[in-house]
């Protein structure tokens, strides 16, 4: 069978019973990735968000005249700061930066932008060049190199798809729909037989951390609960098993979730401000659950999107665009805003310049939160000095 083909069977399990054949039910012990103290949370933003009707300058009279339709008026923006504020449904985004637990990364972006969704979303999972291909994650190199052996739980992807961002040579991260429900079907084995045939030793060997992975999930989740109310949304309870398995010691440095609908080709004002208000919601439950837990040095939560919206509107709506801000809870962040506020007056044929490139976040992100040397996987960024307060030394799990 091929490996990779076998991989979209196994890895990606989105929920009830994962039923596998008999020779393939084999136990072992579950190998923990113990390689620091930190984990690393993102909630990827699908559709393309408009960053300036998310982190508004209100105070810039070229918004209001390039936005004659959708634009924010001042009296309704939030967390007025330097000539720019939240839009008012990111009410507790606004709040979380006044208790100096979130940053915001201003006009990031990357050189010779591409405005095809799958395409840009696939630059920013693989942080490569918009003209270069590769077939692993950014993420899933990483784990390649800090795990020994393939480990399972290394990534956990809330989600029905996988993450090309997770993606190595080795299965280590499991995409799942519902926690919850995520169990295999178990039975006494608990040796594996090797055989002559390596493939079938190595569909043994994958099929044996899938079961490990389940049970780990179950442990994590068994001992722990929520110290927050979590609205009643698909987000909201991605987030929620994201802080049960956090504090349940499942100890994955990678949890990766998404909340689609922002491609806001018309009627933007409504569309926007519900998307905005479910993200709002469901990151606040979360940020205070995981503080609540005392744990919010130790989890550093990026909230971004492929690209941002087009300067000018279409009417009640804007196109594809390129730059846009990102967001940094947690991880003992500086509560900063890092950059200049968007250049309306100096535009690349109706488009946002960037002046950070993305893969700066991610090279600050493995350096800082992973003590990993980010040019390892192909990152030649500088990281951002500015992002972070230094390093501390408690820890997120306890030792086995």
């Amino acid at each position: 069978m091929n490996r990779r083909n076998f991989l979209s069977l196994t890895g990606t399990l989105t929920g009830g019973v994962l039923l596998l054949p008999d020779f393939l039910h084999a136990f072992g012990s579950h190998k923990q990735l113990i390689t620091g103290e930190q984990c690393l949370v993102f909630v990827q933003l699908n559709g393309g968000n408009d960053g300036l009707n998310t982190y508004i300058p209100y105070d810039n009279p070229l918004y209001y005249d390039l936005r004659t339709k959708i634009a924010l008026s001042k009296e309704v923006v939030v967390g007025k700061n330097n000539g720019m504020a939240f839009h008012p449904s990111l009410k507790d985004f606004a709040q979380m930066q006044q208790n100096g637990d979130l940053s915001i990364i201003q006009n990031v972006g990357y050189p010779n932008p591409i405005r095809s969704h799958f395409r840009s979303q696939e630059i920013w999972q693989t942080a490569t060049d918009s003209n270069k291909y590769v077939n692993e994650g950014w993420l899933g190199r990483y784990l390649d190199l800090q795990c020994k052996d393939h480990q399972p739980t290394a990534a956990i992807n809330l989600d029905s798809i996988d993450n090309l961002a997770l993606k190595g040579m080795e299965p280590n991260s499991i995409t799942v729909k519902d926690p919850n429900s995520f169990k295999v079907r178990n039975n006494k084995e608990e040796n594996i037989t090797l055989s002559a045939n390596p493939q079938l030793d190595f569909v043994r060997k994958i099929a044996n951390s899938v079961v490990e992975g389940s049970e780990e999930i179950q442990k994590a989740l068994t001992k722990s609960t929520s110290e927050s109310v979590y609205p009643k949304t698909g987000l909201s309870k991605n987030l929620e098993w994201i802080a049960r398995l956090i504090k349940g010691n499942l100890n994955s440095k990678v949890y990766y979730t998404s909340l689609g609908g922002f491609d806001t080709h018309d009627n933007q004002l409504g569309v926007h401000e519900r998307k905005l208000g479910e993200l709002n919601d469901a990151l606040y439950s979360f940020y205070k659950d995981i503080k609540a837990a005392n744990l919010l040095q130790n989890v550093t939560i990026v909230v971004f999107s492929e690209f941002g919206r087009r300067v000018k509107d279409n009417g009640n709506g804007t196109d594809h665009g390129t730059a846009a801000p990102l967001f940094v809870i947690g991880g003992q962040n500086k509560g900063k805003v890092i950059g200049n506020n968007p250049n309306l007056s100096n535009l690349d044929q109706g488009d946002l310049k960037y002046e950070l490139d993305f893969r700066s976040v991610y090279a600050t992100l493995l350096k800082e939160k992973m003590n990993f040397d980010f040019s390892k996987i192909g990152i030649s960024n500088q990281p951002i000095t500015s992002l972070f307060k230094k390093k501390h030394s408690k820890s997120l799990i306890n030792p086995y």
